[in-house]
C-alpha cells in the first residue's frame, strides 16, 4: 500500500518481531497488539474524526439520477450507468460482478459495496488487496480510517506513525495489528497453494467464527452470501506482510508453508465466466483488477469456450485516455480484444466518491434486486 511507514521512528525496547520492510511492531502477539500503544496528544488530536461510511438505503438517489438524465456532460454519463447497472441487475441470465481499484473503501463507500453484495446486487468481487485488506478486513478488526483536519506536512505524520491516503489517515500500528492477523490465519491453514479466492474465504470464514469485532463487513458478507472475492495482485496490500513473515518463520523452522496461486484465481474466475453465460461489470476504478475480470472471456476462448462478452459494463474513473491506458483501456477499445459489448456500456469520468453512492442508492430503491436469484457462485468450489 502506498505511504507505508518503513521503519518507527522510536523503535521501542519491548518490541518482539519485525517485518522484512523494516517495520517493526510494538507487541509480539495478536492480544497484545490490538491494544494499541496510546497516543501521544498530536496523534489524538489528527485522528479526532473518523470517516463515515454512506447508507445507500437512507436516502434516495431515484430523483437525482432521473434529474441527471436531463442533464449533460458526467451528469447523463452517470444516468445512463446507473440505468445499465440497473439492467444488469433486472436480467435474469445476467451475473453482475464487482471490479473495484483505489481508495475509496477507506474514503466512505465501504458499506455501498457490502449492501450490492448484501441484496444481491452482486454475485462476484475482483479487488485490489488494499481495498479487500487494508480497508475492508482492517475496519472489521475494529479499526477506522480518519478524515484529516487540513494539511498536515506528512513528515509529521510518519512521527506519528500515521499513513496517509490524500486526506484519509490510517493508524500505522492499527495497520500492522491488520498485518499479524494475516500472519495468524495463514498459520492454521493446511500447507499448500491456495487462490487469493480460498485465502479472502478463510479470512471471512474467520470473523464469522466471532473474531469480527465490527460486524458485517465486505469480506464477511460475502462468505456469508456465497459471494467469492478475487484479489489477482493480493500480496500488494497488508496480507503481503503477513504472509511473507509466515513463509519466513516456516522456511526457518524447516516446515512447509501456505503459498498463493495466481494461475487458480484466472482459472476460478474463469470457470465463473462460463458457469455464468451473461455478465455485467460495474467497475470502479480500472488497472489489474478490471483486466482480470475482462480476460476471462479470452481465457474461456483459449480453453476452447465460445463465452459471450460481458454484456454490461460500466467504468468510473479519472484516469485519462491520452497515454493510452485510461486504467486498462475504455470500454470500447475494449470491444476490439472481445472482451465487452459496446451496446450497453458507459465510461463515467467522475471521482467515484461522488457518483458511486448515488448510483448504488439508486439501484436499491428501484429494487430490481429484489427478483434476482442469488448466484452463490463459491458453491463452484465447494
Amino acid at each position: 500500500m502506498s505511504g507505508k511507514v518503513l521503519g518507527p521512528v522510536v523503535a521501542p525496547s519491548d518490541r518482539s518481531f519485525s517485518y522484512g520492510d523494516g517495520r517493526s511492531n510494538s507487541k509480539g502477539n495478536l492480544k497484545a497488539m490490538n491494544a494499541p500503544v496510546p497516543p501521544t496528544n498530536m496523534k489524538a488530536q489528527l485522528l479526532g474524526t473518523t470517516v463515515e461510511h454512506v447508507d445507500i438505503t437512507s436516502f434516495d438517489a431515484r430523483p437525482i439520477i432521473d434529474s441527471m438524465r436531463k442533464m449533460s456532460f458526467s451528469s447523463r454519463d452517470t444516468a445512463r450507468a446507473a440505468d445499465i447497472f440497473n439492467m444488469a441487475i433486472e436480467d435474469k441470465d445476467c451475473s453482475p460482478w464487482l471490479i473495484l481499484a483505489g481508495s475509496t473503501s477507506a474514503g466512505g463507500c465501504m458499506h455501498v459495496y457490502r449492501d450490492m453484495v448484501k441484496f444481491g446486487m452482486i454475485d462476484a468481487v475482483v479487488a485490489t488487496g488494499a481495498s479487500i485488506v487494508d480497508m475492508d478486513f482492517f475496519e472489521a478488526l475494529g479499526f477506522k480510517h480518519y478524515q484529516a483536519a487540513g494539511p498536515v506536512d506528512d513528515n509529521v505524520l510518519r512521527d506519528n506513525y500515521i499513513d496517509r491516503i490524500y486526506d484519509t489517515y490510517i493508524d500505522e500500528e492499527e495497520l500492522q495489528a491488520c498485518d499479524h492477523t494475516i500472519l495468524e490465519i495463514a498459520n492454521r491453514l493446511e500447507p499448500r497453494g491456495y487462490s487469493s479466492r480460498e485465502f479472502i474465504w478463510e479470512m471471512g470464514k474467520w470473523l464469522s467464527e466471532g473474531n469480527a469485532k465490527k460486524p458485517g463487513s465486505l469480506i464477511q458478507t460475502a462468505y456469508e452470501e456465497g459471494v467469492p472475492i478475487f484479489c489477482p495482485a493480493f500480496v500488494d496490500s497488508s496480507a503481503g506482510f503477513g504472509l511473507v513473515k509466515h513463509q519466513k518463520e516456516r522456511a526457518a523452522a524447516g516446515k512447509p508453508y501456505m503459498m498463493l496461486d495466481a494461475i487458480a484465481d484466472f482459472r476460478e474466475l474463469t470457470d465463473i465466466k462460463i458457469a455464468a453465460g451473461t455478465t455485467g461489470l460495474f467497475m470502479v476504478g480500472g488497472g489489474v483488477p478490471k483486466n482480470f475480470a475482462q480476460d476471462t472471456v479470452v481465457c474461456a476462448e483459449i480453453l476452447g469456450v465460445e463465452a459471450d462478452m460481458h454484456k454490461y459494463a460500466v467504468q468510473i474513473t479519472v484516469a485519462d485516455v491520452r497515454d493510452g491506458a485510461c486504467s486498462s483501456s475504455t470500454l470500447k477499445e475494449a470491444a476490439s480484444w472481445g472482451k465487452v459489448s459496446t451496446t450497453y456500456e458507459q465510461m463515467v469520468f467522475a471521482e467515484a466518491t461522488t457518483v458511486v453512492p448515488l448510483i448504488g442508492s439508486d439501484a436499491y430503491h428501484r429494487g430490481a434486486w429484489k427478483g434476482r436469484e442469488k448466484r452463490r457462485w463459491q458453491k463452484l468450489f465447494a
